[in-house]
């Protein structure tokens, strides 16, 4: 059976077309902001990859317009599953128009369950790029990807890891939060995203994001940490040790 489908989103940004074609054709900017560890040849014809804790995606690049318009493709999985991404960026002022199209099909048997996922996650993505626009530009950032089984019911899965941040209470969007994770540093920040299946806490160095995958009961992180002196390993490792502390 599956689905095609067809997302379109748009901002504006007080960011250059050039800061943000960095942003979204190069690994340290995807890096930043995007899924895992990527790596781009940046030219029409280009191959990309994205390497998500265990998970590995590849791309083409078919459309490399510099810095006004670029289109990534997956190859067509067995089931017939694809993913396009198109960005195309305006002029507008002083800053830029961002269009992200997202568009293909999706054929697994979990497809609604991915649909579902996707239109929330979609936009919880491209606004973490207008995030890392506004509050890190210039800065790259270490990625750190973790998933593990957890809980089926979301709602306990997000008490258990807002408990084990040292969060005593249910947050809410823009609400300033300090965290003491065990085994990592305290930080202060403040949450800017809560969904359902979703918490991100942006501090001074990090984006950090929570999620629970509604389809295969997986809690994940995906985090984007600036500080130059961070070490990849050692972060992911020690954001791995904590999620299975939580989860255990």
């Amino acid at each position: 059976m599956g689905k095609a489908f067809d997302l379109t989103y748009e901002r504006e940004i007080d960011a250059t077309p050039d800061e943000v074609w960095d942003a979204i054709s190069s690994g340290p900017g995807l890096d930043s902001w995007f899924m895992g560890d990527n790596e781009v040849e940046r030219r029409q014809g280009g191959h990309w990859s994205s390497v998500v804790d265990a998970f590995h995606m590849e791309s083409t690049v078919t459309t490399w317009q510099p810095p006004t318009r670029l289109v990534t493709e997956s190859p067509t999985e067995a089931d017939g599953s694809r993913h396009t991404f198109e960005y195309e960026l305006e002029p507008r002022g002083a800053g830029t128009t961002i269009r992200w199209h997202h568009s293909g099909f999706l054929g697994s048997e979990h497809w609604e369950a991915e649909y579902e996922g996707m239109s929330e996650g979609d936009p919880i993505y491209f606004d973490k790029l207008v995030e890392y626009l506004t509050y890190f530009r210039g800065r790259t950032a270490v990625p750190v990807d973790v998933f593990l089984p957890g809980p089926a019911d979301k709602a306990a899965a997000f008490a258990a890891i807002l408990k084990a941040l040292g969060i005593d209470h249910e947050v809410a969007l823009g609400e300033p939060v300090s965290i003491t994770p065990s085994g990592l540093p305290p930080a202060d920040g403040v949450v800017d995203v809560r969904t359902e299946t979703f918490l991100g806490i942006r501090t001074d160095d990090a984006m950090l994001r929570f999620m629970h995958v509604d389809w295969n009961s997986m809690v994940a992180i995906g985090h984007h940490l600036f500080d130059p002196g961070t070490d990849p390993e050692q972060a992911t490792t020690a954001w791995r040790t904590w999620l299975s502390e939580v989860f255990a």
